[in-house]
């Protein structure tokens, strides 16, 4: 026969956050993520608190994705049993050990609100699930150790080395709220591989993005503005702007200040987390305006309504262009190295006008301007190059 109290299935499913009594110190605990596990408060016989009192004790029971409430009861009941005759439950409590895979899937629940977008969370798990579930999945939480996690990462290492590197992260962390949450002990093992150099050293090989040099951009510039397809405006403002594919794409009205010729990008969508200006100049402007005709909500709308444009869409367009050896997000580079060869544009204002972080932490704490007007006039002269298809402008510049 099931135990009783005051919680049922639904109101452990439903309720929001805080600590919720079952009755018998038993209680759900809800955290604002939206996670959900259970305690059960006891006072072992003869421990008593640095003033004399009896000690209360709060012990952990699991989560309420993985443990019944009757399972709960029992595990509730069974501490207060062992705490009336002096056992400690710490030490002398039996309790499930969930496997590496459960356990890894609710941390990824934990920490979902947590991620810029559902995209970064699933690629989250989904790197656990493609290279550790099929290998140590299975195994309990308290199990996996130096060799399993090598099983892991050995056969990706230095093939797949960003992968393994992001694995060896992930698992990391799996291990770490485990033992936190007291189903482990001792040294996290991706720790310790790391500190022993058990796997070899991996040179990274860094990519660079297959940008167009600047001499050459006016040209093409000039080819993207005979056609209407959307796509082509897409890309003319992104190459006016230096800003990132989904930046662009994911572009909406709301945003958009014509009065004050600003265009925020907001930080969910920005690689630094931070909001992020962009001034406006006429060619920009020139662009953008007459699109608000369509009464969309994206600035650059895609087949379907109210939809953004595919973020294959602008690549897609240099193939059918023929432009070779290019990709759309080169042409920040080729902004970059345009500011830095003929504009002559100091450091910070280019790579603020890329939304890159400047300096260490503590210099960007006190330096809270955006250098917005500076950058502006840089942009207008990047614009006024570009559009002008003319390379008598770098006299000008």
């Amino acid at each position: 026969m099931a135990l009783s109290g005051k919680l049922t299935k639904k109101l452990v499913e439903n309720l929001g956050p805080g600590r919720h009594g079952d009755g018998n110190g038993l209680y759900l605990v809800v955290d604002p993520s939206g996670a959900r596990r259970w305690i059960v408060r006891v006072v072992v016989k003869g421990q008593k608190n640095k003033k004399g009192a009896p000690l209360r004790t709060d012990f952990g029971l699991g989560g309420a994705d993985i443990v019944t409430i009757n399972q709960a009861r029992e595990r509730a009941l069974e501490y207060r049993r062992m705490a009336k005759t002096g056992l400690n439950p710490r030490f002398n409590a039996t309790r499930d050990i969930p496997t590496f895979e459960e356990f890894a899937k609710q941390v990824h629940i934990d920490r979902l609100p947590t991620w810029k977008n559902a995209k970064h969370g699933q690629q989250w798990i989904n790197t656990l699930r493609d290279y550790a579930f099929p290998k140590i999945g299975r195994m309990p939480i308290d199990s996996v150790d130096q060799p399993e996690v090598m099983m892991c990462l050995a056969p990706i290492w230095t093939e797949k080395h960003e992968t393994a590197k992001r694995l060896a992260q992930r698992i990391k962390t799996v291990l770490d709220v485990a033992r936190s949450k007291g189903f482990r002990s001792g040294e996290n093992p991706v720790t310790a591989i790391k500190d022993a150099q058990a796997l070899p050293k991996v040179k990274a090989k860094v990519k660079h993005h297959k940008a167009m040099h600047w001499r050459d951009v006016p040209a093409f510039y000039a080819d993207l503005k005979t056609r209407n397809a959307m796509a082509a405006k897409a890309l003319m403002f992104t190459c006016l702007t230096g800003s990132r594919t989904g930046e662009v794409l994911g572009m909406q009205w709301g945003e958009v200040d014509l009065e004050a010729r600003v265009w925020t990008c907001p930080a969910v969508r920005m690689k630094t987390g931070a909001d992020h200006r962009v001034p406006l100049t006429d060619e920009m402007l020139s662009i953008i305006e007459p699109l608000q005709a369509m009464q969309s909500e994206y600035v650059f709308e895609g087949q379907k309504r109210h939809k953004p444009l595919s973020n294959m869409s602008m690549l897609m367009l240099l193939r059918r262009m023929k432009v070779e050896g290019v990709t759309v997000h080169g042409f920040r580079s080729t902004f970059r190295d345009w500011a830095s060869e003929v504009a002559n544009a100091p450091r910070e204002v280019a790579e603020m006008s890329l939304a890159h972080q400047v300096g260490s932490d503590v210099e960007r704490a006190y330096a809270r301007s955006d250098l917005l007007d500076k950058r502006r006039l840089l942009m207008e002269r990047w614009s006024g190059y570009v559009a002008a298809n003319d390379h008598n402008v770098l006299k000008l510049a």
